[in-house]
Protein backbone atom coordinates (compact mmCIF):
# COMPACT_ATOMS: atom_id res chain seq x y z
CA UNK A 1 0.00 0.00 0.00
CA UNK A 2 0.93 3.72 -1.01
CA UNK A 3 2.40 5.58 2.21
CA UNK A 4 -0.90 8.00 2.85
CA UNK A 5 0.25 11.50 4.79
CA UNK A 6 -3.18 12.58 6.86
CA UNK A 7 -4.01 16.33 5.57
CA UNK A 8 -3.43 17.62 9.13
CA UNK A 9 -0.04 17.06 8.74
CA UNK A 10 -0.09 18.80 5.56
CA UNK A 11 -1.98 21.62 7.08
CA UNK A 12 0.11 22.02 10.14
CA UNK A 13 3.24 22.30 8.19
CA UNK A 14 1.89 24.94 5.76
CA UNK A 15 0.77 26.65 9.28
CA UNK A 16 3.98 26.71 10.81
CA UNK A 17 6.05 27.36 7.34
CA UNK A 18 3.37 30.54 6.96
CA UNK A 19 2.31 31.87 10.31
CA UNK A 20 1.80 34.99 9.95
CA UNK A 21 1.00 34.75 5.99
CA UNK A 22 -2.56 34.86 4.57
CA UNK A 23 -4.34 31.57 4.87
CA UNK A 24 -8.34 32.24 3.78
CA UNK A 25 -10.15 35.58 2.67
CA UNK A 26 -13.71 35.91 2.19
CA UNK A 27 -13.81 38.02 -1.16
CA UNK A 28 -14.24 41.74 -0.49
CA UNK A 29 -14.23 40.51 3.21
CA UNK A 30 -11.91 39.73 6.26
CA UNK A 31 -8.39 38.22 5.81
CA UNK A 32 -7.18 35.92 8.05
CA UNK A 33 -3.45 34.60 8.52
CA UNK A 34 -2.14 30.93 9.28
CA UNK A 35 -1.79 32.05 12.62
CA UNK A 36 -5.33 32.90 13.00
CA UNK A 37 -6.90 30.03 11.62
CA UNK A 38 -4.87 28.12 14.07
CA UNK A 39 -5.91 30.50 17.27
CA UNK A 40 -9.29 29.50 16.13
CA UNK A 41 -9.19 25.97 15.78
CA UNK A 42 -7.42 25.85 19.16
CA UNK A 43 -10.89 28.00 20.44
CA UNK A 44 -13.12 26.17 19.06
CA UNK A 45 -11.33 23.16 20.54
CA UNK A 46 -11.67 24.65 23.88
CA UNK A 47 -15.71 25.26 23.59
CA UNK A 48 -16.03 21.77 22.67
CA UNK A 49 -14.34 20.07 25.69
CA UNK A 50 -15.89 22.22 28.07
CA UNK A 51 -19.52 21.58 26.22
CA UNK A 52 -18.81 18.23 26.65
CA UNK A 53 -18.23 17.20 23.67
CA UNK A 54 -16.05 13.63 23.22
CA UNK A 55 -14.14 12.38 20.18
CA UNK A 56 -16.05 10.65 17.58
CA UNK A 57 -19.09 13.09 18.11
CA UNK A 58 -20.56 14.10 15.02
CA UNK A 59 -20.78 17.94 14.14
CA UNK A 60 -22.77 19.33 11.22
CA UNK A 61 -21.69 22.56 9.31
CA UNK A 62 -24.79 23.99 7.47
CA UNK A 63 -23.77 27.55 6.03
CA UNK A 64 -22.38 29.51 2.48
CA UNK A 65 -18.81 29.03 1.50
CA UNK A 66 -17.06 31.34 3.88
CA UNK A 67 -13.59 31.53 5.98
CA UNK A 68 -15.70 30.69 9.00
CA UNK A 69 -16.95 27.20 7.23
CA UNK A 70 -13.65 26.20 6.67
CA UNK A 71 -12.44 26.70 10.22
CA UNK A 72 -15.73 25.39 11.65
CA UNK A 73 -14.13 22.00 9.67
CA UNK A 74 -11.25 22.16 10.83
CA UNK A 75 -11.62 22.64 13.92
CA UNK A 76 -13.88 19.40 14.31
CA UNK A 77 -11.33 17.84 12.04
CA UNK A 78 -8.44 18.77 14.78
CA UNK A 79 -10.84 17.44 17.76
CA UNK A 80 -11.41 14.19 16.28
CA UNK A 81 -15.03 15.17 15.73
CA UNK A 82 -16.90 13.99 12.95
CA UNK A 83 -17.92 16.49 10.11
CA UNK A 84 -21.53 16.68 8.37
CA UNK A 85 -21.24 18.94 6.40
CA UNK A 86 -25.07 19.93 5.02
CA UNK A 87 -25.89 22.05 1.62
CA UNK A 88 -27.15 25.09 2.60
CA UNK A 89 -29.97 24.53 0.01
CA UNK A 90 -31.58 21.94 2.25
CA UNK A 91 -34.58 23.04 3.69
CA UNK A 92 -35.16 23.61 7.27
CA UNK A 93 -36.88 20.03 8.44
CA UNK A 94 -34.09 18.32 5.90
CA UNK A 95 -31.60 19.74 7.91
CA UNK A 96 -32.60 18.57 11.19
CA UNK A 97 -33.50 14.89 9.41
CA UNK A 98 -30.03 15.12 8.57
CA UNK A 99 -28.41 16.20 12.04
CA UNK A 100 -30.74 13.65 13.88
CA UNK A 101 -30.06 10.55 11.07
CA UNK A 102 -26.09 11.25 11.88
CA UNK A 103 -26.38 11.78 15.68
CA UNK A 104 -25.16 15.06 15.24
CA UNK A 105 -24.41 17.04 18.95
CA UNK A 106 -23.50 19.91 17.74
CA UNK A 107 -24.80 22.30 14.34
CA UNK A 108 -22.90 25.05 12.76
CA UNK A 109 -25.24 27.69 11.06
CA UNK A 110 -26.33 31.17 10.45
CA UNK A 111 -29.42 33.61 11.83
CA UNK A 112 -31.08 33.03 9.00
CA UNK A 113 -31.42 29.04 8.75
CA UNK A 114 -31.36 28.79 12.59
CA UNK A 115 -34.56 31.22 13.00
CA UNK A 116 -36.46 28.30 10.35
CA UNK A 117 -36.00 25.60 12.95
CA UNK A 118 -38.30 24.00 14.80
CA UNK A 119 -36.34 23.23 17.80
CA UNK A 120 -38.70 20.75 18.46
CA UNK A 121 -37.63 18.07 16.16
CA UNK A 122 -33.92 18.58 17.26
CA UNK A 123 -33.59 15.02 19.23
CA UNK A 124 -29.82 14.93 18.89
CA UNK A 125 -28.39 18.39 19.01
CA UNK A 126 -27.11 20.02 22.37
CA UNK A 127 -26.53 23.35 21.09
CA UNK A 128 -26.69 25.60 17.43
CA UNK A 129 -23.42 28.04 16.77
CA UNK A 130 -23.82 30.60 14.85
CA UNK A 131 -21.10 30.31 11.70
CA UNK A 132 -20.89 34.09 11.58
CA UNK A 133 -19.15 34.89 14.82
CA UNK A 134 -19.11 31.23 16.47
CA UNK A 135 -21.69 32.38 19.64
CA UNK A 136 -24.42 30.20 20.62
CA UNK A 137 -27.67 30.35 19.05
CA UNK A 138 -29.12 27.77 20.99
CA UNK A 139 -28.21 25.31 23.77
CA UNK A 140 -30.24 22.82 25.76
CA UNK A 141 -28.49 23.45 28.57
CA UNK A 142 -27.20 26.89 30.22
CA UNK A 143 -23.84 25.60 31.18
CA UNK A 144 -23.00 24.49 27.12
CA UNK A 145 -24.24 28.22 25.97
CA UNK A 146 -22.06 29.06 28.51
CA UNK A 147 -18.85 27.32 27.60
CA UNK A 148 -19.33 28.03 24.07
CA UNK A 149 -19.81 31.95 24.03
CA UNK A 150 -17.19 31.59 27.02
CA UNK A 151 -14.55 29.89 24.99
CA UNK A 152 -12.42 33.20 24.21
CA UNK A 153 -11.73 33.58 27.43
CA UNK A 154 -10.37 30.61 28.08
CA UNK A 155 -7.82 30.73 25.16
CA UNK A 156 -7.00 34.02 26.78
CA UNK A 157 -6.27 32.17 30.22
CA UNK A 158 -4.52 29.29 28.44
CA UNK A 159 -2.53 31.34 26.29
CA UNK A 160 -2.13 35.15 27.77
CA UNK A 161 0.46 36.25 25.25
CA UNK A 162 -1.31 34.36 21.81
CA UNK A 163 -0.88 30.99 20.03
CA UNK A 164 2.96 30.47 19.65
CA UNK A 165 3.54 28.17 17.12
CA UNK A 166 4.94 25.15 19.83
CA UNK A 167 1.66 25.23 21.02
CA UNK A 168 0.16 24.17 17.53
CA UNK A 169 -0.22 20.02 17.21
CA UNK A 170 -2.73 19.31 14.51
CA UNK A 171 -1.33 16.54 13.10
CA UNK A 172 -2.36 13.15 12.92
CA UNK A 173 -1.22 9.89 12.30
CA UNK A 174 -4.07 7.55 12.19
CA UNK A 175 -6.20 7.61 8.78
CA UNK A 176 -8.69 4.93 9.15
CA UNK A 177 -11.45 6.60 11.74
CA UNK A 178 -14.34 8.23 10.03
CA UNK A 179 -13.82 11.88 9.53
CA UNK A 180 -16.60 13.34 7.51
CA UNK A 181 -20.44 11.63 7.52
CA UNK A 182 -21.64 13.34 3.33
CA UNK A 183 -25.28 13.21 2.64
CA UNK A 184 -25.76 14.23 -1.03
CA UNK A 185 -29.75 14.36 -0.56
CA UNK A 186 -31.66 15.86 1.73
CA UNK A 187 -34.47 13.00 2.12
CA UNK A 188 -36.37 11.96 4.83
CA UNK A 189 -36.15 8.17 4.22
CA UNK A 190 -33.31 5.84 4.32
CA UNK A 191 -30.63 8.81 3.72
CA UNK A 192 -26.94 7.60 2.49
CA UNK A 193 -24.64 9.11 4.90
CA UNK A 194 -21.41 8.55 2.95
CA UNK A 195 -19.13 8.13 5.70
CA UNK A 196 -15.12 9.12 4.42
CA UNK A 197 -12.08 8.13 6.26
CA UNK A 198 -9.07 10.11 7.21
CA UNK A 199 -7.09 7.73 4.37
CA UNK A 200 -9.92 8.52 1.61
CA UNK A 201 -9.17 12.26 1.96
CA UNK A 202 -5.69 12.30 2.39
CA UNK A 203 -5.64 10.24 -0.94
CA UNK A 204 -6.84 12.83 -3.10
CA UNK A 205 -5.32 15.67 -1.38
CA UNK A 206 -2.09 13.80 -1.72
CA UNK A 207 -2.55 12.78 -5.54
CA UNK A 208 -3.93 16.25 -6.61
CA UNK A 209 -0.46 18.10 -4.94
CA UNK A 210 1.70 15.76 -6.59
CA UNK A 211 -0.78 16.24 -9.68
CA UNK A 212 -1.22 19.90 -9.91
CA UNK A 213 1.96 21.58 -8.47
CA UNK A 214 0.42 24.72 -6.15
CA UNK A 215 3.44 26.82 -4.46
CA UNK A 216 2.97 29.43 -0.78
CA UNK A 217 2.59 32.29 -3.58
CA UNK A 218 -0.41 31.15 -5.18
CA UNK A 219 -4.03 32.28 -4.69
CA UNK A 220 -7.32 30.35 -5.16
CA UNK A 221 -11.12 30.80 -5.07
CA UNK A 222 -13.78 28.30 -3.57
CA UNK A 223 -17.10 29.26 -5.10
CA UNK A 224 -18.39 25.41 -5.45
CA UNK A 225 -20.54 24.42 -2.40
CA UNK A 226 -18.43 23.37 0.40
CA UNK A 227 -20.82 20.57 1.53
CA UNK A 228 -20.06 19.01 -1.61
CA UNK A 229 -16.86 16.62 -1.88
CA UNK A 230 -15.48 18.26 -4.80
CA UNK A 231 -15.83 21.81 -3.43
CA UNK A 232 -14.46 20.59 0.29
CA UNK A 233 -11.70 18.69 -1.12
CA UNK A 234 -9.90 20.52 -4.09
CA UNK A 235 -10.92 23.60 -3.73
CA UNK A 236 -10.36 24.04 -0.38
CA UNK A 237 -8.98 21.38 1.38
CA UNK A 238 -5.71 20.72 -1.23
CA UNK A 239 -5.44 24.19 -2.08
CA UNK A 240 -5.13 25.34 1.88
CA UNK A 241 -2.58 21.99 2.52
CA UNK A 242 -0.57 22.77 -0.49
CA UNK A 243 0.11 26.55 0.94
CA UNK A 244 -2.64 28.45 -1.44
CA UNK A 245 -4.19 31.51 0.16
CA UNK A 246 -7.87 30.66 -0.70
CA UNK A 247 -10.93 33.41 -1.06
CA UNK A 248 -14.39 32.60 -0.71
CA UNK A 249 -17.04 33.53 -2.69
CA UNK A 250 -20.26 32.93 -0.66
CA UNK A 251 -23.33 33.11 -3.19
CA UNK A 252 -23.19 32.08 -6.98
CA UNK A 253 -21.59 35.13 -9.00
CA UNK A 254 -22.96 36.70 -11.75
CA UNK A 255 -20.91 36.40 -15.03
CA UNK A 256 -19.39 40.43 -14.28
CA UNK A 257 -18.60 39.49 -10.44
CA UNK A 258 -16.78 36.10 -11.69
CA UNK A 259 -15.00 38.49 -14.18
CA UNK A 260 -14.09 40.64 -11.00
CA UNK A 261 -13.01 37.74 -8.75
CA UNK A 262 -10.43 36.41 -11.42
CA UNK A 263 -9.60 39.82 -11.96
CA UNK A 264 -8.25 40.37 -8.24
CA UNK A 265 -7.54 37.00 -7.18
CA UNK A 266 -5.97 35.81 -10.27
CA UNK A 267 -5.97 32.15 -9.01
CA UNK A 268 -3.77 29.56 -10.20
CA UNK A 269 -6.31 27.29 -10.64
CA UNK A 270 -10.04 27.32 -11.46
CA UNK A 271 -11.45 24.01 -10.57
CA UNK A 272 -14.97 24.44 -11.72
CA UNK A 273 -17.96 22.44 -13.58
CA UNK A 274 -18.90 22.70 -16.97
CA UNK A 275 -21.54 25.21 -17.45
CA UNK A 276 -18.92 27.48 -16.15
CA UNK A 277 -16.43 27.17 -19.03
CA UNK A 278 -20.07 26.16 -21.28
CA UNK A 279 -20.96 29.44 -20.68
CA UNK A 280 -17.12 31.46 -21.27
CA UNK A 281 -15.96 29.63 -24.06
CA UNK A 282 -20.23 29.64 -25.99
CA UNK A 283 -20.70 32.99 -24.99
CA UNK A 284 -17.48 34.30 -26.19
CA UNK A 285 -15.03 31.94 -27.89
CA UNK A 286 -17.31 30.29 -30.29
CA UNK A 287 -19.30 33.12 -31.87
CA UNK A 288 -15.86 34.77 -32.34
CA UNK A 289 -14.68 32.02 -34.27
CA UNK A 290 -17.36 31.88 -36.10
CA UNK A 291 -17.28 35.10 -37.89
CA UNK A 292 -16.56 35.15 -41.36
CA UNK A 293 -13.34 36.92 -41.58
CA UNK A 294 -12.27 34.94 -38.61
CA UNK A 295 -12.98 31.86 -40.71
CA UNK A 296 -11.13 32.77 -43.67
CA UNK A 297 -8.12 33.70 -41.15
CA UNK A 298 -8.88 30.14 -39.93
CA UNK A 299 -7.93 28.08 -43.10
CA UNK A 300 -4.66 29.43 -43.81
CA UNK A 301 -1.74 27.27 -42.51
CA UNK A 302 0.44 28.49 -39.66
CA UNK A 303 -1.87 31.95 -39.26
CA UNK A 304 -4.14 29.60 -38.36
CA UNK A 305 -2.33 28.15 -35.05
CA UNK A 306 -1.30 31.83 -34.03
CA UNK A 307 -4.81 32.96 -34.11
CA UNK A 308 -6.06 30.18 -31.99
CA UNK A 309 -2.76 30.99 -29.45
CA UNK A 310 -4.25 34.18 -29.33
CA UNK A 311 -8.06 33.51 -28.39
CA UNK A 312 -6.66 31.16 -25.58
CA UNK A 313 -4.43 34.24 -24.32
CA UNK A 314 -7.10 36.40 -24.04
CA UNK A 315 -9.37 33.91 -22.14
CA UNK A 316 -6.39 32.88 -19.85
CA UNK A 317 -5.65 36.59 -19.17
CA UNK A 318 -9.76 36.97 -18.49
CA UNK A 319 -9.31 34.39 -15.92
CA UNK A 320 -6.76 36.56 -14.13
CA UNK A 321 -3.52 35.46 -16.38
CA UNK A 322 -2.29 32.72 -13.45
CA UNK A 323 -4.47 29.85 -14.13
CA UNK A 324 -1.76 26.72 -15.02
CA UNK A 325 -4.75 24.37 -14.89
CA UNK A 326 -8.38 24.00 -15.22
CA UNK A 327 -10.04 20.81 -13.67
CA UNK A 328 -13.36 20.31 -14.72
CA UNK A 329 -15.63 17.74 -13.13
CA UNK A 330 -19.26 17.19 -12.04
CA UNK A 331 -20.92 16.81 -15.14
CA UNK A 332 -20.20 15.55 -18.78
CA UNK A 333 -18.87 18.46 -20.58
CA UNK A 334 -20.19 19.57 -24.14
CA UNK A 335 -18.15 18.03 -27.08
CA UNK A 336 -18.25 21.66 -29.46
CA UNK A 337 -16.67 23.08 -26.04
CA UNK A 338 -14.25 21.00 -25.47
CA UNK A 339 -13.00 20.92 -28.83
CA UNK A 340 -12.72 24.55 -29.15
CA UNK A 341 -11.13 24.80 -25.48
CA UNK A 342 -8.56 21.86 -26.97
CA UNK A 343 -8.57 24.28 -30.06
CA UNK A 344 -7.37 26.70 -28.30
CA UNK A 345 -4.73 25.36 -26.03
CA UNK A 346 -6.52 26.09 -22.56
CA UNK A 347 -4.60 24.08 -19.92
CA UNK A 348 -8.06 21.98 -19.11
CA UNK A 349 -8.90 18.52 -17.69
CA UNK A 350 -11.64 16.56 -17.47
CA UNK A 351 -12.09 14.25 -14.13
CA UNK A 352 -14.41 11.65 -13.09
CA UNK A 353 -15.95 11.21 -9.48
CA UNK A 354 -18.34 10.39 -7.20
CA UNK A 355 -18.61 11.27 -3.13
CA UNK A 356 -18.21 8.04 -2.49
CA UNK A 357 -14.56 8.08 -3.31
CA UNK A 358 -14.05 11.85 -1.79
CA UNK A 359 -14.48 12.34 -5.21
CA UNK A 360 -11.83 11.49 -7.33
CA UNK A 361 -11.78 8.80 -9.25
CA UNK A 362 -10.12 9.33 -12.23
CA UNK A 363 -8.03 12.41 -13.37
CA UNK A 364 -4.77 12.56 -16.03
CA UNK A 365 -3.52 16.48 -16.30
CA UNK A 366 -3.85 18.12 -19.29
CA UNK A 367 -1.20 17.67 -21.42
CA UNK A 368 -1.68 13.74 -21.03
CA UNK A 369 -5.81 13.66 -21.38
CA UNK A 370 -7.61 11.97 -24.52
CA UNK A 371 -10.41 13.84 -26.05
CA UNK A 372 -13.42 13.38 -24.81
CA UNK A 373 -11.86 11.00 -21.60
CA UNK A 374 -12.75 12.00 -18.07
CA UNK A 375 -8.96 10.96 -17.54
CA UNK A 376 -7.65 7.46 -15.77
CA UNK A 377 -7.83 5.79 -12.67
CA UNK A 378 -5.62 7.57 -10.01
CA UNK A 379 -2.26 6.44 -10.30
CA UNK A 380 -1.00 4.35 -7.63
CA UNK A 381 -3.85 5.24 -5.27
CA UNK A 382 -7.17 3.41 -7.01
CA UNK A 383 -8.00 0.81 -9.89
CA UNK A 384 -10.93 1.20 -11.78
CA UNK A 385 -12.12 -1.65 -14.18
CA UNK A 386 -15.13 -2.15 -16.06
CA UNK A 387 -17.78 -4.62 -15.65
CA UNK A 388 -17.85 -5.84 -19.38
CA UNK A 389 -16.65 -8.74 -21.85
CA UNK A 390 -15.00 -6.40 -24.17
CA UNK A 391 -14.20 -3.42 -21.92
CA UNK A 392 -12.25 -1.02 -24.33
CA UNK A 393 -15.58 -1.34 -26.84
CA UNK A 394 -18.82 -2.64 -25.26
CA UNK A 395 -19.90 -0.43 -22.15
CA UNK A 396 -19.90 -1.98 -18.44
CA UNK A 397 -20.72 -0.63 -15.12
CA UNK A 398 -17.49 1.60 -13.77
CA UNK A 399 -16.24 -0.50 -10.72
CA UNK A 400 -13.69 1.03 -8.28
CA UNK A 401 -11.14 0.22 -5.47
CA UNK A 402 -8.71 1.62 -3.90
CA UNK A 403 -7.59 4.14 -0.46
CA UNK A 404 -9.79 6.75 -2.02
CA UNK A 405 -13.25 4.29 -1.48
CA UNK A 406 -15.77 5.29 1.45
CA UNK A 407 -16.09 2.99 4.75
CA UNK A 408 -19.99 2.73 4.02
CA UNK A 409 -23.26 4.24 4.30
CA UNK A 410 -24.03 5.58 7.95
CA UNK A 411 -26.68 3.14 9.52
CA UNK A 412 -27.66 1.81 6.27
CA UNK A 413 -27.14 -1.90 5.84
CA UNK A 414 -29.20 -2.50 3.04
CA UNK A 415 -27.17 0.24 0.67
CA UNK A 416 -23.67 -1.20 1.95
CA UNK A 417 -25.01 -4.63 0.70
CA UNK A 418 -26.05 -3.03 -2.71
CA UNK A 419 -22.94 -0.86 -2.96
CA UNK A 420 -19.90 -2.93 -3.64
CA UNK A 421 -19.32 -6.08 -5.91
CA UNK A 422 -18.73 -9.66 -4.13
CA UNK A 423 -15.34 -9.42 -4.92
CA UNK A 424 -15.03 -5.58 -2.96
CA UNK A 425 -15.05 -3.01 -5.77
CA UNK A 426 -17.07 -0.24 -5.62
CA UNK A 427 -19.96 0.30 -7.83
CA UNK A 428 -20.17 3.57 -9.35
CA UNK A 429 -23.86 2.75 -11.20
CA UNK A 430 -22.08 4.79 -14.33
CA UNK A 431 -21.52 2.70 -17.31
CA UNK A 432 -18.93 3.73 -19.68
CA UNK A 433 -15.47 1.81 -21.80
CA UNK A 434 -11.98 2.02 -20.80
CA UNK A 435 -8.99 2.19 -23.61
CA UNK A 436 -5.81 -0.01 -23.81
CA UNK A 437 -4.28 3.69 -21.78
CA UNK A 438 -6.66 3.34 -19.30
CA UNK A 439 -8.48 6.50 -20.44
CA UNK A 440 -12.13 6.37 -19.26
CA UNK A 441 -14.90 7.24 -21.40
CA UNK A 442 -18.63 7.89 -19.89
CA UNK A 443 -21.41 6.58 -21.80
CA UNK A 444 -24.65 6.93 -19.65
CA UNK A 445 -25.53 6.64 -15.97
CA UNK A 446 -27.85 3.45 -15.29
CA UNK A 447 -29.01 5.46 -11.75
CA UNK A 448 -31.87 7.36 -11.88
CA UNK A 449 -29.59 10.07 -10.63
CA UNK A 450 -30.04 13.29 -12.69
CA UNK A 451 -26.79 15.43 -12.27
CA UNK A 452 -27.16 18.90 -12.79
CA UNK A 453 -24.90 20.84 -15.69
CA UNK A 454 -23.42 22.82 -11.88
CA UNK A 455 -22.63 19.45 -10.67
CA UNK A 456 -25.09 18.94 -8.00
CA UNK A 457 -26.91 15.47 -7.56
CA UNK A 458 -30.83 15.52 -7.78
CA UNK A 459 -32.88 12.38 -7.15
CA UNK A 460 -35.80 12.33 -8.80
CA UNK A 461 -37.99 10.05 -6.69
CA UNK A 462 -37.72 12.46 -3.89
CA UNK A 463 -39.29 15.27 -6.37
CA UNK A 464 -41.83 12.98 -7.43
CA UNK A 465 -42.80 12.11 -4.55
CA UNK A 466 -43.73 15.65 -3.34
CA UNK A 467 -45.12 16.26 -7.23
CA UNK A 468 -47.88 13.27 -6.60
CA UNK A 469 -49.41 14.76 -3.90
CA UNK A 470 -49.89 18.46 -5.35
CA UNK A 471 -53.66 18.82 -6.59
CA UNK A 472 -55.11 17.27 -10.01
CA UNK A 473 -52.06 15.48 -10.44
CA UNK A 474 -51.56 11.20 -10.20
CA UNK A 475 -48.37 10.56 -11.87
CA UNK A 476 -44.92 12.20 -12.28
CA UNK A 477 -41.12 11.53 -13.61
CA UNK A 478 -38.80 14.59 -13.29
CA UNK A 479 -36.40 14.35 -16.15
CA UNK A 480 -33.78 17.00 -17.26
CA UNK A 481 -34.19 19.68 -20.11
CA UNK A 482 -31.45 21.51 -21.47
CA UNK A 483 -29.87 22.55 -17.58
CA UNK A 484 -33.76 22.67 -16.30
CA UNK A 485 -36.14 20.40 -14.73
CA UNK A 486 -39.19 19.22 -15.81
CA UNK A 487 -41.83 17.03 -14.51
CA UNK A 488 -43.96 15.16 -16.82
CA UNK A 489 -47.17 14.64 -15.14
CA UNK A 490 -50.30 12.86 -15.43
CA UNK A 491 -53.50 14.06 -14.33
CA UNK A 492 -56.05 13.08 -12.03
CA UNK A 493 -59.25 13.27 -14.03
CA UNK A 494 -61.55 12.81 -11.42
CA UNK A 495 -59.80 15.71 -9.61
CA UNK A 496 -60.24 18.00 -12.23
CA UNK A 497 -63.29 17.30 -13.43
CA UNK A 498 -64.28 18.64 -9.57
CA UNK A 499 -62.42 21.26 -10.14
CA UNK A 500 -64.35 24.13 -8.99
CA UNK A 501 -66.43 27.02 -10.95
CA UNK A 502 -63.84 29.43 -12.16
CA UNK A 503 -60.52 27.72 -11.79
CA UNK A 504 -59.30 25.60 -14.56
CA UNK A 505 -56.16 23.16 -15.02
CA UNK A 506 -53.33 26.23 -15.73
CA UNK A 507 -54.13 27.91 -12.82
CA UNK A 508 -53.80 24.70 -10.80
CA UNK A 509 -50.51 23.83 -12.13
CA UNK A 510 -49.36 27.60 -11.96
CA UNK A 511 -49.90 27.13 -7.95
CA UNK A 512 -48.42 23.70 -8.04
CA UNK A 513 -45.31 24.92 -9.35
CA UNK A 514 -44.97 27.64 -6.72
CA UNK A 515 -45.78 25.18 -3.94
CA UNK A 516 -43.56 22.54 -5.23
CA UNK A 517 -40.24 25.08 -5.35
CA UNK A 518 -40.65 26.13 -1.87
CA UNK A 519 -40.16 22.78 -0.82
CA UNK A 520 -37.24 22.41 -2.44
CA UNK A 521 -33.38 23.52 -2.62
CA UNK A 522 -33.00 26.19 -5.73
CA UNK A 523 -30.74 23.67 -8.06
CA UNK A 524 -33.41 21.42 -7.88
CA UNK A 525 -36.29 23.37 -8.56
CA UNK A 526 -39.24 22.35 -11.28
CA UNK A 527 -39.07 24.91 -14.34
CA UNK A 528 -42.12 23.36 -15.98
CA UNK A 529 -44.89 20.95 -15.90
CA UNK A 530 -45.59 18.69 -19.10
CA UNK A 531 -48.70 17.11 -19.07
CA UNK A 532 -49.21 13.97 -20.49
CA UNK A 533 -52.19 12.82 -21.84
CA UNK A 534 -53.34 9.35 -21.71
CA UNK A 535 -51.18 8.40 -18.74
CA UNK A 536 -47.85 6.45 -18.13
CA UNK A 537 -46.83 3.09 -19.61
CA UNK A 538 -46.12 1.21 -16.96
CA UNK A 539 -43.83 -2.34 -16.24
CA UNK A 540 -45.42 -5.59 -14.99
CA UNK A 541 -44.60 -4.76 -11.43
CA UNK A 542 -47.10 -1.45 -12.48
CA UNK A 543 -43.80 0.90 -11.91
CA UNK A 544 -43.40 3.71 -14.67
CA UNK A 545 -40.81 2.61 -17.42
CA UNK A 546 -38.83 5.51 -17.00
CA UNK A 547 -36.67 4.73 -19.87
CA UNK A 548 -39.43 5.96 -22.13
CA UNK A 549 -38.88 9.70 -20.65
CA UNK A 550 -36.12 10.71 -20.37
Amino acid sequence: MVEILHYLNRFQKVTLDKWERQAMSDFEGRDYTYADVASQIVTMNLAFEAAGLEKGDKIAICGKNSAHWGMAFLSTAVYDAVAVPILYDFTPDAILDLCNHSDSSLLFTDVRTFTKLDLTRASQLKAIVNIDDFTCLWARKEDIRKAINGAGTMFGQKYPEGLRKEDVHFGKDFLDSIEVINYTSGTTGSPKGIMLTGRNLSTNIQFAIETIKVTYDDNSISMLPLAHMYGMTFEYLYTLCGGSHIYFVSRTPSPSMLMAVFSQVKPYILITVPLVMEKIIKGKVIPTLEKPAVKVITKIPVINKLFYKMVGRKVLAALGGRVREIPIGGAPLNRQVEETMRKIGLPYAVGYGMTECAPLVAYIPYNMAALGSCGRAMAKYGEVRIDSYVPDKVPGEIQVRGTNVMAGYYKNPEANAAAFTKDGWLRTGDLGVMDKDGNIFIKGRSKCMILSSNGQNIYPEEIEHLVNNLPCINESVVVGRNHILAAIVSLNQDAVKGLPEGQTIDTVMKRNLETINKALPAYSQISKFEILEGGFVHTPKQSIKRTLYN
